[in-house]
């Protein structure tokens, strides 16, 4: 979407700004989803008004916010570095809950965040692969893209408690919709001429990378606990980087690989499940 593509009929997609990216990522899902909750849901969809603005913030700070940065991160770097910084939220998201004393700065926690930092400074090449040649734009994206997951898993934490996430999904996709019609007016998306061939590809793309797999996860909810449903999520940035390497020809050179599989363990330890019903468990499960 970033270099250009052929479509079938060997057409050539023009390519994509990140930004376009991630605002029709959110407004198309967004366009879909309504009015189907609308029919389901009814009166049942509102919202007070404090818990409102609560999910406008994440919306924007999370939705909107990791959207954007990551697929900048893509941009500017790679799938494997701009994912595996990515799988860094579960770490921060559990430095932020043991020093405001929610959760217990356990050994196997503590290993998980030093095993995700030592695997994020092996996939950019700070230790062991000589000078640093990362784009240092595309690394500060990657970086504030964990930072936005982390925000929208910690924030979203108490809200997901108390109602139905697609009722949640729905709003947060309503304020990154919003906050992205302001970053972007329509009269500049008209401004920008984008093809029907364009067009199409925002469409399945929010199709099949927002609704669908949404869908899919939340039905997992209801058959296995969070905890294993988001262990099992870590199979993402596997399959990324492996289909990037296929596809696209990204090069993962060993160092790399030790980094990518220590990210991939510290995400998996950080969520396991613990015996003290004091400790909040958080589950991280990335909006990218």
């Amino acid at each position: 979407m970033f270099t250009g593509h052929a479509m079938p009929g060997g057409a050539m997609l023009a390519p994509l700004d990140p930004l376009i990216l991630a605002q029709a990522r959110t407004t198309i899902s967004l366009l879909v989803l309504f009015p189907v909750l609308c029919l389901t849901r009814g009166r049942s969809l509102a919202l007070p008004k404090k818990d409102l603005c609560h999910v406008m913030v994440l919306g924007i700070l999370g939705v909107a916010a990791s959207n954007y940065f990551y697929y900048l991160a893509i941009q500017k770097t790679n799938v494997a570095i701009a994912i595996t910084i990515q799988y860094t939220a579960p770490a921060w998201v559990l430095l932020y809950l043991a020093l405001r004393g929610r959760q217990r700065a356990t050994l196997p926690r503590v290993a998980a965040v030093v095993l995700a930092s030592l695997g994020c400074t092996l996939v950019i090449g700070l230790i062991g692969g000589g000078q640093l040649q990362v784009n240092a734009a595309g690394l500060i994206a990657a970086v504030l893209a964990s930072f936005s997951f982390a925000f929208y898993n910690v924030g979203g934490h108490d809200i997901l408690a108390r109602y139905d996430r697609w009722k949640v999904l729905l709003y947060t996709l309503a304020s990154a919709a919003g906050f992205w019609i302001v970053v972007n007016p329509p009269w500049k998306i008209v401004a920008a001429r984008y093809s029907y061939g364009q067009w199409l590809f925002l469409w399945v793309f929010a199709m099949t990378s927002a609704l669908l797999p949404f869908s899919l996860y939340f039905r997992g909810l209801q058959h296995l606990p969070p905890t294993s449903a988001v262990v099992t999520s870590c199979l993402e940035p596997v399959f990324s980087i492996v289909l990037a390497a296929l596809l696209l020809r990204e090069l993962v050179r060993p160092i790399q690989l030790i980094g990518i599989l220590l990210v991939l363990a510290a995400t998996v330890l950080v969520q396991r499940p613990e015996r003290d019903p004091r400790d909040e468990i958080a589950a991280v499960e990335p909006i990218e």
